[in-house]
């Protein structure tokens, strides 16, 4: 079944980009990488998406996070309608912040399951769906968003995964719902409770439940 799962190696692709020809992984080098598709260059909701994309590209780059799109559509197309993307943002530069992969035989899309067998275009192929890959600097996947084509991400959304999954792998803790850098975290279950009073100095807190037991562990962010 073609896909990637969750603590998978993410395949080390060669690809044709906006900057040239990558590897992927030496592409990341040791950042972390997002790579997000979308299902075609010149349409609307994909331009939304990549102009919101390229206005937090500072954002990502805080975060040591490399960036990197992808479509069906040539180099050519790609540096044709970024001119697009970048007007849609009102912006100065001339290039955009991040390259975009051309996987126009759809080899790429096809090995990471990225197609979307509802969306086609006018020979009725299928379209790249919008997805998004989070890879850590050991090159494996760390999250997978699989969204269809009609339905335009939340890149800010993005940023507050990438702020989560960067603490959980240096701490011990896990994040609740809705949950933002400096908010309280959670205590995982198999931590006991001597052992999560020496890893959190700052205190654990655990909220009174029917049911009697103490799982509902809290600390302030260490």
């Amino acid at each position: 079944m073609p896909g990637i799962l969750l603590g998978d190696v993410f395949p080390n692709f060669e690809a044709e980009t906006t900057i040239g020809p990558i590897r992927f992984h030496d592409f990341l080098g040791n950042s972390w990488g997002i790579l997000f598709s979308h299902p075609r260059d010149y349409t609307p909701v994909c331009t939304t998406e990549l102009g919101r994309a390229a206005s937090l590209s500072r954002e990502f780059s805080k975060r040591n996070v490399k960036m990197i799109a992808l479509s069906i559509d040539s180099v050519e197309d790609h540096h044709g309608w970024s001119k697009d993307i970048i007007a849609y943002n009102e912006a100065s530069d001339n290039t955009l912040p991040f390259p975009i992969i051309a996987d126009d035989k759809r080899e790429l899309a096809i090995e990471l399951g990225m197609l979307d067998p509802d969306e086609r275009d006018k020979d009725g192929m299928p379209l790249t769906a919008r997805c998004v890959f989070v890879i850590g600097p050991d090159k494996k996947l760390k999250l997978s968003i699989l969204y269809p084509a009609t339905t335009g991400r939340n890149f800010d959304e993005l940023l507050r995964v990438i702020d989560s999954l960067q603490l959980t792998a240096e701490k011990r803790v896990a994040t609740p719902v809705d949950w933002k850098p400096g908010d309280s975290v959670m205590v995982p279950p198999n931590i006991p409770e001597d052992e999560a009073a020496t890893l959190f100095p700052a205190g654990v807190f655990t909220k009174d439940l029917p049911s009697g037991k103490k799982y509902l562990r809290y600390t302030p962010q260490p």
